[in-house]
């Protein structure tokens, strides 16, 4: 499986860091947030990576090279301006192909996410067996955590293993995601698209699978965060002996 990371997004809430560092390379506990997913995903054995930027990208490049050094191979889709999730697969397309692939967005903080979950997540037959008519199969797997205090009322409901638009209780969407390409059919490459949209039509179709994530969890959006993130940690107590 290949893995695709979203690192196109300008960071505006994040300036004035972002000004001169793309948001992808700023430092949490001693690593740029874009290492800590190549590094896990190498870890997980997924070594294909696709990487798509824009503003300051050539950082980005300058850091990672082609990914050699992590044990990866790296791939760059490279974006004069930014095309939105959905519109960064369409460009990536031919670098990502036609098989099932993994995203993730590059300014998560997701140090213990286990990445070789995601290898088994869409299916293509029943437990008999049997393949699944093409209509009837899931196109993605989501992977949902509990609501931050940013946005309490979710994105989406859960019905055992089945995403839905108005299910409760409700979800945040994690940005992190298995995707079939024919989700993304529709988009034209070098076209501005959301991924939301697409999957709130597959999700009223029955076909968006998905599951909660409740480990560490951070969408890293303002500098206050990115300070607390990389507050020293409270020493462990003292052992009553």
């Amino acid at each position: 499986m290949k893995a695709m990371i979203f690192a196109a997004g300008r960071g505006e809430r994040m300036r004035p860091l972002t000004d001169t560092t793309p948001k992808p390379l700023l430092v949490v506990r001693g690593r740029p947030l874009i290492v800590w997913h190549v590094v896990n995903l190498v870890k997980a054995g997924i070594t294909e990576i696709v990487i798509n930027h824009a503003h300051l990208g050539e950082q980005i490049e300058a850091l990672l090279g082609d990914g050699s050094k992590y044990g990866a191979r790296i791939q760059y889709s490279r974006e004069g301006t930014a095309l939105e999730t959905a519109g960064g697969v369409a460009a990536a397309r031919h670098l990502l192909g036609e098989e099932p692939f993994l995203a993730i967005s590059a300014d998560l903080y997701i140090p213990q996410f286990d990445f070789t979950q995601v290898l088994d997540v869409l299916h293509d037959k029943d437990l008999w067996g049997n393949p699944y008519p093409a209509e009837k199969r899931d196109v993605c797997w989501l992977y949902l955590v509990p609501n931050p205090d940013f946005h309490p009322d979710g994105d989406f409901g859960l019905t055992l293993y089945t995403v839905n638009n108005d299910g409760t209780p409700r979800y945040t969407f994690g940005n992190i995601g298995v995707y079939r390409m024919e989700l993304f059919d529709g988009i034209t490459p070098g076209s501005h698209a959301k991924l939301g949209p697409l999957l709130r039509e597959a999700a009223e179709r029955g076909q968006v699978g998905g599951e909660v994530y409740t480990g560490p969890w951070h969408n890293l959006g303002t500098v206050q965060q990115l300070e607390q993130l990389n507050a020293p940690l409270s020493p462990r107590p003292a052992s009553i002996q």
